[in-house]
């Protein structure tokens, strides 16, 4: 995935490898720029399309597409805002694109592992608080379906926080809602996944 050169933009000092500096170098023709936000950051976003459509082929299909449509964009991409929600604003855009033309009703075989970033978010939640840490197989494919069945704006919202680290400011720019929708949307996921695992609390 190569970027058009811009000439505008210098290149940052070696040791400076904040997200948007590295997006900036890619802009100007740093391929290796690229490569390092690739790494630290494929992971969330495969996570953050796969909760949502279930489907490993797919998660696969969409994450290359949000890279490319990175890659597409890097000579426009100007420091508005922290990369990871310009990142997560493209995932989220493709992602509802894709969910306009189809459904996956495929189940999600849990592991403790994949649902450890999940329960962060509602262990930081005061709240929350009893559940300190996921004991089980039972626990994790609990949460992970209590995560499922949420409706699709606030299991989106959730996600954006839990596996993309986004502020409430910054789900609201994402998705295109404003703040008080998205602290909205956050508030009832939390209730219900709360409600649906008191079991374990």
């Amino acid at each position: 995935m190569r970027a058009s050169h811009n000439p505008r933009v210098p290149s940052a000092p070696p040791h400076d490898d904040a997200d948007e500096t590295l997006m900036l170098r890619y802009a100007s023709g740093d391929l290796g720029a690229f490569d390092r936000l690739y790494a630290r950051h494929e992971l969330a976003v495969w996570r953050f399309v796969f909760r949502s459509v279930k489907v490993q082929a797919v998660a696969d299909d969409l994450l290359q597409d949000v890279w490319f449509a990175v890659a597409r964009n890097a000579a426009r991409y100007e420091v508005k805002a922290r990369f990871r929600t310009w990142l997560f604003t493209l995932a989220h855009h493709r992602l509802v694109d894709h969910l306009r033309t189809a459904k996956h009703h495929a189940s999600l075989d849990a592991s403790d592992d994949d649902a450890r970033s999940l329960a962060d978010t509602l262990v930081a939640d005061s709240g929350f608080g009893p559940v300190r840490q996921l004991q089980s197989r039972e626990q994790a494919a609990a949460l992970i379906a209590a995560v499922e069945q949420l409706p699709p704006e606030q299991r989106e919202a959730f996600l954006l926080q839990a596996e993309g680290d986004l502020s409430v400011q910054e789900i609201a720019e994402a998705t295109g809602v404003n703040f008080e929708t998205a602290k909205s949307r956050l508030r009832y996921a939390r209730a219900s996944l709360r409600q649906h695992l008191k079991e374990f609390v």
